[in-house]
């Protein structure tokens, strides 16, 4: 178990890999992946179709041809992670998450750790066996909620909720797609080393289980001191964004050009720095209205710019500002007439990359676009043009029947629930048994996970549980392009000989250290990788390498698998290692630097416990 490295480095040094120029070759694919990765300068699924296209093109000496480098389109993995996000979504339009959710809130009342406890409780058994990204998106507002309505600040409960889903989704093959991916590499070097196979459903839960009850217990008992409290209980939403200094309200007075004009024409007196956000006519307020909304004399226009564009509009023509000229504004939050909320740019969200149009954003949504938290800050002067990234968060106010709409929408993840929300809960138990059905199938063997999800997929619909036309809107369609992009980088690494390579500098720089403390190196190494990459692209890429470490010091392969496995699915130093950190990002007013406060023990506590308990399970 213990077995010193430094025993086989005799054997390891006769049997040097050769670092051949195909091998360099695909480093300097690795490397571009990696800095495509960090910086984000291109979307995710297009540095996949990137990758596609450098690997087949440089061939003669990646040994990537065409069928190979689209080969991760068709592979088992990506079809079968494509048929549980579309099984997710299938629940999530029940509204069994949300239900949960709302039955563990109920029991938590005032106490901060039963709102915890909550949280982990209904997150981390869901998120084993459906994909944790919808269910973090789902729960995100009924978690805020429990926050407001115990007085507790949704700060302490938000990060909690992204890393409790993290773990429950090491419960099961199927609880993220980073284990499918896994699951199918480790299938793929089986040929190599004789203790590789593919995952059955439940080959890591007794693990999986150990993990979630020591991070809850972290979590619960100790975490929460460790998070300031960003968002204040019961926020005012007004107050946090600073909208005082940003909103006023303007009068068209008599003889005004816009008398009979509509709010079109306002936008193209005041400028493009002006937004109108709402319209008083005779005491009645309308929440973001359309362009073609008529205006008459005396009506109230609410607007939002910034203090710059203020400044003018006590010299616009036909308008009069309203009170005091420091920009003090009457902004209604009554939730009867316009409900005041915070949007999340989702993961697929055509938003993404888009340069904010506050007048397109309510005409398309409905809503009245009046702050804007990016990476966490908050954009207190322009924001009109910004260009909008995944976790920023947008301070919207739209009328009470537009709320469940923006719900179902996949471009935002709306942060409090709505108050008539449109879920088909008469089609829960179908939803149910078709999960129970997809998952009893594949653990007993009757058929591989791929063929009972996409049977589930099928059953979705003739149950109606799903339209047919919400089968592509419940995919992520990034997840299944990345995929598919790094399935060909991971074979050209190992036929390359790189990944042989990289494992032989491993065991030589292991030098004297027992091999348990080697499998703890690699949980490190992977945890750090997926920090700046993505999680299933660091599978890819150490899995192959970690497998060929083990087999180069006499250990058991399949162990340093699990560890890397395990660890590409906690990120929990900062908010772009894994997705879901993202979506709480803004919704918990959250700095860079909470995530590591936070994560930093808790990965370290996770890689002791996954790593001693890989060794009591499996041995090394």
């Amino acid at each position: 178990m213990f077995l010193p490295v430094c025993v086989l480095l005799a054997q390891t040094t006769a049997t040097r890999p050769e670092l051949t120029t195909d091998a360099l070759v695909v480093f300097g694919v690795v490397a571009l992946a990696v800095v495509l990765f960090l910086t984000e300068r291109l979307p995710i699924d297009v540095t996949a179709i990137l990758l596609i296209v450098v690997l087949v093109v440089l061939e003669p000496w990646t040994g990537i041809d065409p069928v190979t480098g689209i080969s991760g389109f068709a592979n088992e993995a990506t079809i079968t992670v494509l048929a549980m996000l579309i099984l997710s979504g299938g629940i999530s339009r029940t509204g069994l998450v949300q239900e949960v959710g709302r039955r563990m809130a109920t029991f938590a009342g005032d106490s901060l750790r039963k709102q915890l406890f909550a949280t982990v409780a209904a997150s981390s058994p869901v998120s084993g066996f459906l994909n944790n990204t919808p269910v973090v998106a789902l729960m995100v507002p009924v978690v805020t909620d429990v926050a407001n309505r115990g007085g507790t600040s949704p700060s302490k409960l938000l990060i909690p909720l992204s890393y409790a889903s993290q773990m429950g989704g090491m419960l099961t093959l199927i609880g993220t797609s980073t284990n499918i991916l896994a699951s199918d590499v480790s299938a793929r070097l089986g040929t190599q080393y004789p203790e590789l196979h593919r995952f059955s459903m439940f080959e890591f839960t007794r693990l999986g289980l150990l993990v979630v009850v020591v991070g809850s217990l972290y979590l619960i008992f100790a975490g929460h001191y460790l998070l300031p409290e960003r968002v204040p209980p019961r926020a005012d939403y007004l107050e946090a964004y600073d909208l005082g200094d940003y909103i006023a309200d303007v009068a068209v007075v008599p003889g005004s050009p816009l008398v009979g004009g509509t709010v079109r024409d306002a936008t193209a007196a005041l400028g493009s720095e002006v937004d109108v956000v709402q319209v008083i006519h005779d005491g009645t307020r309308s929440i973001a209205p359309r362009q073609a909304t008529a205006l008459g004399e005396g009506d109230v226009l609410v607007v939002r710019t910034n203090r710059d564009a203020i400044a003018t509009l006590e010299g616009a023509t036909g308008l009069e500002l309203v009170g005091s000229p420091k920009p003090t504004a009457t902004l209604s939050t009554d939730d009867e007439m316009g409900i005041l909320t915070e949007l999340v740019v989702s993961l697929d969200s055509r938003l993404v990359g888009e340069r904010l149009d506050p007048e397109q954003f309510r005409e398309e949504f409905n809503a009245a676009v009046l702050g804007l938290r990016s990476h966490g800050e908050l954009v207190a002067e322009r924001i009109v043009g910004k260009r909008l990234d995944v976790g920023d968060t947008l301070l919207v106010q739209a009328p009470p029947d537009t709320l469940d709409r923006l719900a179902r929408r996949d471009d935002v993840i709306v942060a409090r629930e709505p108050p008539r929300p449109d879920y088909r809960a008469d089609k829960a138990p179908a939803a149910v048994a078709i999960m129970i059905a997809v998952v009893a199938v594949a653990a007993l063997e009757l058929y591989p996970i791929l063929i009972s999800a996409l049977a589930g997929v099928v059953a979705m619909v003739v149950t109606g549980v799903l339209e047919p036309n919400e089968l592509y809107d419940a995919v992520e369609w990034d997840i299944i392009f990345l995929l598919a992009g790094v399935i060909p980088l991971g074979i050209a690494l190992e036929e390359t000989g790189g990944a042989a390579y990289l494992a032989w500098m491993v065991v030589q720089s292991a030098g004297f250290l027992p091999t348990i403390v080697v499998l703890w190196l690699f949980y490190i190494l992977t945890g750090l990788l997926t920090e700046v990459i993505s999680n299933n692209a660091s599978v890819v890429l150490l899995i192959p390498v970690a497998a060929a470490a083990a087999a180069g010091i006499g250990s058991n392969p399949f162990a340093f698998v699990l560890a890397v496995t395990f660890a590409a699915s906690t990120a929990f130093l900062g908010p772009i290692g894994y997705q879901t950190n993202l979506f709480v990002y803004g919704p918990g007013g959250y700095r860079f630097g909470d995530y590591f406060r936070i994560g930093a023990p808790l990965q370290l506590l996770l890689s002791i416990v996954t790593v001693l308990g890989i060794v009591f399970f499996w041995g090394v």
